[in-house]
């Protein structure tokens, strides 16, 4: 492969962009390099500036669970740009895109649209804080909600990958107000509720985090901390800003049976178009203005061009066998991956839930963040590079999720472990 043309736009991009990038984690610096420039997408595959081929396991980080420019999407963002891109006064689909959500998230009987899922986690703790009157927030290790101030500690992903411990810019005060315990240690949970449990407003989580890799919620824990919650009069928060309508339809409180009090969504509802979305019960939403104390506001929130993507999005997964298809994807890739990885005498441990999963290279198990960061990514960064020279993109780190979408079809696969016949060696 030839990368002419990338290279000419990377040197380009750090004279005007920081660090050449709009978003850390694209500079590829935990895998060396530099990275691609994307030029088109269909379907499954991603074509750079240079007229190069990849599989794509990234999916622009999780929201197009059905490939690129997929022509239904494509169609309903055309129209909507025609009728006009914006208006700041409430239009139809912003209520259909709400009736949608709401069907597969009954908890979410009331839901207030925002821009980005940081935008969603910041409002959804202020009105934690609003509705309960208390200002503590509890978190789990390398669970990453945005790059909210009092979130941004201990927060995996982005900040993993570049080995970012806590962000300089956050008032000690913020910090200070977020407890972080480990995943999937409920011992732990209740210890800090024993100590602060009439202050904590909310407990947030990934119920599946995906920016520690994907690590699944041993059986009990997202139970264990519903009774927690609920115990000491705190809210319980689940992120599925990944994890909706990837885990399941439903996201990972159908999949796990868990009901928590908000939940904030992202990626998928807006088809590959900047969206985000908080909800809960009508008793704790209606706190929001312009009904209740607790402000928050966008211009730009329920836009007709991610609302209208989001809806075609939602309508095409809705159909039989398109969610089952994809999971049954992804557990080819994986199963193949991890037998070509130990044929190899490689330790890994692959992880699933729905169409998002996990390759790590770590004999496992990787049930929370301290386990997740024992993976070898210096192999991983080989794997990285040598699957990429043969036209196939993974997340460019090992704490990122891999996503399949509705056209990952069976040449795709087969063409994926081909690759790593020829990669994976020690």
């Amino acid at each position: 492969m030839t990368h002419t043309r990338s290279e000419e736009l990377w040197r380009k991009a750090q004279q005007v962009l920081v660090g050449g990038v709009n978003s850390p984690v694209r500079a590829f610096k935990a895998v060396g390099g530099s990275p691609f420039f994307a030029k088109s997408g269909k379907g499954a595959l991603v074509v750079d500036e240079d007229g190069n081929e990849y599989v794509d396991y990234v999916l622009s980080w999780g929201p197009l669970v059905l490939g690129h420019a997929h022509p239904r999407v494509v169609e309903a963002v055309r129209r909507a740009m025609e009728a006009g891109s914006s208006f700041g006064i409430p239009t139809e689909a912003e209520i259909l895109l709400a009736e949608k959500i709401r069907k597969h998230y009954p908890v979410m009987e009331k839901v207030r649209l925002v821009n980005s899922g940081t935008e969603a986690a910041m409002s959804v703790l202020r009105l934690a804080r609003g509705v309960t009157g208390r200002n503590r927030v509890v978190k789990m290790d390398g669970c990453y909600h945005g790059h909210v101030d009092s979130l941004l500690v201990s927060a995996g992903s982005g900040v993993a990958t570049l080995g970012i411990q806590d962000s300089p810019g956050i008032p000690a005060p913020y910090a200070a107000l977020t407890h972080t315990v480990p995943y999937n240690d409920l011992e732990a949970v209740r210890a800090v509720f024993d100590t602060h449990g009439e202050e904590i407003a909310c407990l947030i989580v990934e119920p599946v985090p995906g920016n520690m890799g994907v690590v699944l919620p041993e059986p009990g824990y997202l139970e264990g901390l519903r009774a927690v919650t609920a115990r000491h009069g705190a809210l319980l928060v689940f992120d599925e800003v990944m994890s909706g309508f990837r885990v399941s339809l439903g996201g990972a409180q159908a999949r796990f049976g868990v009901r928590p009090d908000l939940v904030m969504l992202g990626k998928v509802i807006g088809g590959g178009l900047p969206v985000g979305a908080y909800g809960g019960p009508a008793a704790l939403m209606d706190h929001l203005a312009p009904l209740g104390p607790v402000y928050q506001a966008g211009t730009l929130a329920g836009n007709p061009l991610a609302t209208a993507a989001g809806l075609a999005t939602l309508e095409e997964l809705e159909r039989p066998g398109v969610a089952e298809g994809m999971e049954a994807a992804l557990a080819r890739l994986g199963a193949g991956l991890a037998e070509i990885a130990r044929e190899r005498g490689i330790p890994v441990t692959v992880t699933q839930a729905g169409s998002m999963g996990c390759l790590f290279f770590n004999g496992g198990p990787v049930r929370n963040y301290e386990e997740a960061k024992r993976s070898d990514t210096a192999l991983h960064a080989r794997f990285f590079r040598g699957m990429l020279e043969r036209g196939v993109y993974f997340a460019p780190s090992q704490y990122e999720a891999c996503f399949v979408s509705a056209a990952h079809g069976e040449a795709h696969l087969d063409r994926t472990l081909e690759a790593a016949r020829r990669v994976l060696i020690r």
